[in-house]
């Protein structure tokens, strides 16, 4: 007998078995045969299979604490907010970064890189619309204690302030004489500085525009900086180190931490006291010839001279034996550090770290997709906004922001 006969006999014995033990035997041998198969082994989300819905269409986590808001030290209960879940606010950018919050319009601001323009998230009614395009391929936001916009500019190679008459500012473009590399990220000091990371990474065709024909990040001449650009634009050169720099009030630019301290600085932020400033070293950017940053955070202190001093590294930001590398830096007003995660394809490890003073991890926020920068928002500060890869993600805590913006 056939294989394709055995199984008809195979069919035929089980319908004269359930006809021999009666019509109510029938609802379960039709569950039997409806029961799916066990689904193929695939990549582990951030919490359990099928995959958790993030958007505010998804299902409640039916938790009382988010399952994706994890407690790695005790301390960290006391700054979240066990009945609040994580929720993807919106969808579809190329790259999100540099969340920012107005406090008096009582809206997000955070830039879509590549696209080339600034997103804006309303808290009335969620709507996102765009606030700025084109923005010169912005990067970082924030808010200055006057309550005007900063932004870091890729394409430009600079650093400008949105004036509250609706005039643009630049505040940077240079530093003795040579053009700056594409400024990141910048926070505002109360004594009325900025204070800003350039690394290399604006020098590409995804989030800027390369160097000019044998600069460090188009060394062979085969890419044209100037295609898709407006007429000036794409003709810079990468001429100085990845250094952080210090705006002060009289527009004079001066140089505070080294890339011999600290290679390739990306997200920055201050201690709720401003008498810490805290660094995040990335990867190696184009046209890099040194080794590049390592993923690590460091923390220097900052005297009375606005000199910082006394740089060590605080975190190499290893979890679990996986690199969380760091990016956007903020910290709150109990003093924890509450960074960006990119673990690459470390699935569950991408999202937030949290950091108490001392250097210890304290807790996790995991997220389906690499996060770039974080910042506190709402109209009481008490509520986390995320800029993750092509999403924008809130959570609502048990702290509020030490900084504006």
């Amino acid at each position: 007998m056939t294989n394709e006969a055995n199984a008809r006999d195979l069919s035929r014995r089980g319908l004269i078995t359930v006809a021999g033990v009666g019509a109510a035997a029938l609802p379960l041998l039709a569950q039997a045969q409806t029961t799916p198969s066990p689904a193929p082994v695939g990549p582990p989300t951030t919490i359990t299979n099928p995959p958790r819905d993030f958007s505010p269409r998804g299902a409640p986590t039916t938790y009382f604490r988010d399952p994706d808001v994890l407690t790695v030290d005790p301390s960290f209960n006391a700054v979240t907010q066990p009945n609040a879940s994580i929720v993807r606010l919106w969808s579809g950018a190329l790259w999100a970064e540099g969340p920012a919050w107005n406090a008096q319009g009582r809206y997000l601001l955070w830039s879509d890189i590549p696209n080339n323009r600034q997103l804006r998230w309303l808290e009335d009614d969620g709507r996102v619309s765009v606030f700025r395009l084109p923005s010169n391929n912005s990067n970082g936001n924030s808010f200055d204690f006057q309550g005007r916009q900063l932004s870091c500019e890729h394409l430009t190679r600079r650093v400008v302030r949105y004036e509250l008459d609706g005039s643009v500012s630049v505040l940077a473009d240079s530093y003795q004489g040579k053009r700056l590399n594409s400024p990141n990220d910048v926070v505002a000091h109360p004594d009325g500085s900025y204070w800003f990371t350039d690394p290399p990474y604006g020098g590409q065709l995804y989030e800027g525009t390369p160097d000019t024909a044998g600069g460090p990040s188009n060394a062979q001449g085969r890419l044209n900086p100037r295609l898709g650009q407006p007429p000036g634009m794409g003709n810079f050169r990468r001429e100085l180190p990845t250094n952080c720099y210090r705006i002060d009030p009289s527009g004079r630019v001066d140089l505070v931490i080294t890339e011999e301290q600290v290679p390739d600085p990306n997200g920055l932020c201050f201690s709720p006291d401003h008498k810490r400033l805290y660094v995040a070293s990335t990867g190696k950017g184009p046209g890099d010839t040194g080794p590049g940053g390592k993923g690590d955070i460091w923390v220097f202190d900052v005297g009375e001279d606005n000199k910082p001093a006394n740089g060590r590294r605080f975190s190499d930001c290893v979890v679990d034996g996986i690199k969380c590398g760091p990016d956007g830096l903020r910290c709150d007003v109990n003093g924890n550090l509450w960074a960006s995660s990119n673990a690459g394809r470390n699935v569950g490890y991408s999202g937030v770290t949290v950091w108490n003073s001392d250097g210890m991890l304290i807790g996790r926020i995991r997220l389906p997709e690499v996060c770039g920068n974080v910042c506190f928002g709402g109209p009481k500060r008490n509520r986390l906004f995320m800029a993750a890869s092509q999403s924008l993600y809130a959570l609502f805590v048990g702290t509020q922001g030490a900084a504006p913006g």
